[in-house]
């Protein structure tokens, strides 16, 4: 059995009393100590001076009732009682110094007693976990409860809220129509997606540091964002407008205009004031697309926005402010960027905090069905047409979308563009199996076009023809690095020590220039071959 330690203020007023018929009335403190049903093993009190008197009285009477009871004094001199940032801070200090040992003791934090400003900090701290312990609030006798007299009642009040069934329902509930919120209500069944979710939802609320997005090219960040903040507006953690730039469309000497503002005459054409996005996104969240293609002078401008909410309008000699929250999103690998020298390692390091991959809609197969309810519904909001498959065109489409042969290489964008076009061709409001196997020669042939335009594909071409077009994707990027690697070599050993400089370490005798060779031969190629 763990030892139950009490912590609690002296009542100056309520605890009051040294007449012999002051166990006629009800004390609080001395009320703890009266209850059959609850015992403690240490009492921390905690006390002001000017009532040692007091204290002695209470200490002799909860010895009286309480025994067993080891009461600790412990002063707690205030300059100000009411004044909760003093209040607060003498408590913290305590209770940092206390040696908590939560395998022996369980802890009882009495709120009853004390000004209203150490009742508060003492519900903070507790609720906070710096006094890990339950909360015990006390009530004087009931007027229809003589039986009750100078004890009165208690009840004890756990703040772990997942151990209250109704609490801990209603937040499920909450915490689930949230992530369905952010999904835009599609009932996606890919738990890592799932649970990605989660992790963007739990941020969301509860952090005001950029985000970054990453993911290919129509995974949804843009959608995502924005969806975010209408989240966020939603239960109050922003109140200002959602505001998104795709950073590539910057371009010159008007991308600083756009994003800083500028002031009259700061440039030829510059006839008014303007207060840039940085400004209009101001309480509200800015969604910087493509940040990977600011320019550096840009970089260094957002850098300073996000860290100081300050930044200079152009043609400006006085800062302006604006709070704001970033996300921002990119496909580009920016730790590459940052080696190249086209992206601030510090601006990197700034928005990298919270930084989430959504995956492609090729990794997230199982999700493609309701994906395509979901875009059906879109054209019908769209068009005001309801469009359905009858069963064996959906039946086609579901089976092909699923498959290996969809690449989805723009993801979300080719599944929307895919059921637009089927949706646009429909007659009497039904997707037919003809529309459909239309769509899949469509979509075939155009990733077939973009495949060969693939830098890897290209070079592959050119040494194994048509091979390269039915590689796997897997090994064409895998080839495409290694024939990189030996055209930027001195030899075929040196080739081969690059290629396999981790992985040869662990062989007692390492021949990296045959296992290179025996690579190379599985595509028919050889040394001389690649390096032509």
């Amino acid at each position: 059995m763990k030892q139950k330690v009490l912590f609690g203020f002296l009542g100056s007023k309520r605890d009051a009393g040294e007449s012999p018929e002051r166990w006629e009335n009800w004390r609080p403190t001395v009320a703890l100590g009266m209850c059959d049903d609850l015992r403690f093993d240490r009492f921390e009190i905690f006390y002001d001076v000017q009532y040692t008197e007091l204290l002695e009285t209470i200490v002799t009477d909860f010895q009286t009732v309480s025994p067993q009871t080891t009461v600790v004094p412990n002063v707690m001199p205030f300059d100000d009682p009411w004044d909760f940032e003093e209040v607060y801070a003498k408590l913290f200090d305590f209770m940092r110094n206390y040696r908590f040992d939560l395998d022996c003791e369980e802890y009882f934090i009495h709120i009853k007693t004390g000004t209203h400003a150490c009742q508060i900090c003492m519900f903070l701290l507790t609720e906070s976990l710096y006094l890990p312990g339950k909360i015990i609030q006390t009530f004087p006798p009931r007027p229809d409860r003589p039986e009750e007299k100078a004890v009165g009642s208690y009840k004890i009040i756990d703040l772990n809220l997942t151990k209250y069934e109704q609490i801990a329902t209603r937040f499920e509930r909450e915490k689930i129509e949230s992530t369905t919120f952010l999904k835009s209500g599609i009932a996606t069944r890919n738990p890592t997606f799932n649970a990605l979710i989660e992790q963007i939802e739990w941020v969301a609320l509860r952090a005001r540091e950029p985000i970054l997005l990453t993911g290919g090219t129509g995974v949804g960040k843009s959608l995502l964002a924005k969806r975010i903040h209408e989240l966020k507006k939603l239960q109050s953690r922003l109140t200002g407008p959602f505001v998104a730039v795709n950073s590539a469309t910057l371009r010159g000497d008007q991308s600083m205009s756009t994003l800083f503002g500028h002031k009259k005459g700061a440039f030829t054409g510059a006839e008014s004031d303007r207060n840039g996005l940085l400004r209009t996104a101001d309480q509200g969240l800015l969604f910087l697309d493509e940040i990977g293609e600011l320019g550096l002078d840009e970089q260094a401008m957002l850098l300073r926005a996000v860290e100081e909410k300050l930044f200079l309008p152009v043609g400006s000699d006085v800062d302006v402010s604006g709070d704001f929250q970033l996300i921002a999103a990119t496909n580009r690998d920016l730790n590459a960027a940052v080696a190249a020298g086209t992206f601030r390692e510090d601006l990197l390091a700034r928005i990298n905090l919270w930084t989430f991959r959504l995956p492609g809609l090729a990794e997230r197969r199982e999700d493609i069905e309701p994906n395509i309810d979901y875009e059906l519904t879109q054209y019908a909001e769209r068009n005001n047409r309801k469009i359905t498959f009858n069963k064996e065109a959906r039946d086609r489409f579901t089976a092909f979308a699923v498959s290996t042969e969809a690449t989805w290489n723009a993801n979300f964008r080719d599944l929307s563009a895919a059921i637009t076009r089927m949706a646009t061709f429909s007659h009497q409001g039904r997707i037919r199996l003809e529309t459909v196997e239309q769509e899949i020669a469509r979509l075939k042939a155009q990733w077939q076009s973009q495949r060969l335009d693939d830098p890897d594909v290209t070079l592959l071409g050119n040494l194994i023809g048509e091979q390269a077009s039915r590689l796997d994707r897997f090994d064409a990027v895998q080839l495409a690095e290694v024939i990189r690697v030996c055209r930027d070599s001195k030899s075929l050993a040196d080739a081969g020590r690059r290629l396999f400089e981790h992985s040869r370490q662990k062989k007692k005798t390492a021949n990296d220039s045959d296992r290179l060779k025996k690579y190379l031969a599985a595509f028919d190629l050889d040394w001389e071959t690649v390096t032509e």
